[in-house]
């Protein structure tokens, strides 16, 4: 019986998940003067006195530190930064391997970005061009191409929204969107279900993302550094919030490639279940 090829939407979050920090440790917070923990010390105290969003606190201390450091900082800038991430081992190998792994198995495989650092600076990296989507915080510039205020964040919650767009296929956010995420859309006809997805994440801020999946017959992954040990990604696993964790080493053979390969199977294995009906 023929069947319709099936999409296995395989998400990430950033920091900590595929890079080995947070990325505006790498060259942002230093062409500052500052050391990471001071930026981030800010950061924290903003956040609580003035009960603030915490993303939001953190991207209005960037425009607000370059104002008084006088560093100038632009879309461009932002983009030439993400040229200097470091990435966990066999990242960079990644992407290509799985996608011939999902083509020799018969899905098609696209990878998106789910994560509360900054677009722009993502969007410089080397990997860039392997997601159909990057979401992420944003920056309105003014006509200089300066950066000016906050236009997107992505907080922890606001993470799901992505989900639920990457299943539905309504991935542009526009003035339009919101009516066509919100209509109600039976099950069969959603774009990418829930359970052909795969969520990767780090840390206590990919929790909603990673139970949302989880919950809906999805796979989601806890990764840490090998250098700083499991014990949050074990108690994500104890919570139930995920269903495997994995050394953040994407190379050939390892781990988190072995889980996804073995997802990747099983999705394909259900769809064709689901075609004999």
């Amino acid at each position: 019986m023929a069947t319709r090829k099936p999409i296995v939407a395989i998400m990430y979050d950033f920091d900590k998940t595929l890079c080995t920090k947070d990325m505006q440790e790498y060259g942002f917070i230093p062409a500052l003067g500052m050391e990471a923990s001071a930026f981030w010390g800010e950061v924290k105290n903003l956040t609580d006195e003035q009960e603030m969003d915490n993303i939001l606190a953190y991207m209005f201390l960037m425009v607000q530190k370059c104002k008084d450091k006088k560093v100038l900082i632009t879309k461009e800038s932002f983009q030439k930064l993400g040229e200097g991430i470091e990435f966990f081992d066999g990242v960079t190998t990644w992407f290509e391997r799985i996608n011939a792994y999902g083509k020799q198995a018969g899905v098609r495989v696209e990878h998106y970005i789910v994560s509360s650092g900054i677009k722009e600076i993502i969007e410089g990296t080397s990997i860039a061009h392997y997601f159909k989507k990057i979401y992420a915080c944003e920056f309105m510039y003014d006509y200089t191409d300066t950066i000016q205020w906050p236009k997107f964040a992505v907080n922890y919650t606001a993470k799901t929204q992505f989900l639920f767009r990457i299943n539905k296929g309504v991935l542009t956010i526009d003035s339009s969107s919101a009516g066509k995420l919100n209509m109600f859309t039976p099950e069969n006809e959603r774009r990418v279900p829930f359970r052909n997805m795969i969520y990767i994440g780090d840390g206590l801020t990919d929790v909603p993302c990673m139970k949302l999946v989880k919950s809906n017959g999805g796979q989601s992954i806890a990764v840490y550094d090998p250098e700083r040990g499991k014990e949050a990604a074990m108690d994500l696993l104890k919570c139930d919030r995920v269903n495997f964790i994995a050394p953040a080493e994407y190379g050939a053979n390892s781990d988190i490639e072995e889980i996804v390969m073995a997802a990747i199977m099983k999705i394909k294995a259900e769809e064709e279940l689901r075609a004999l009906i």
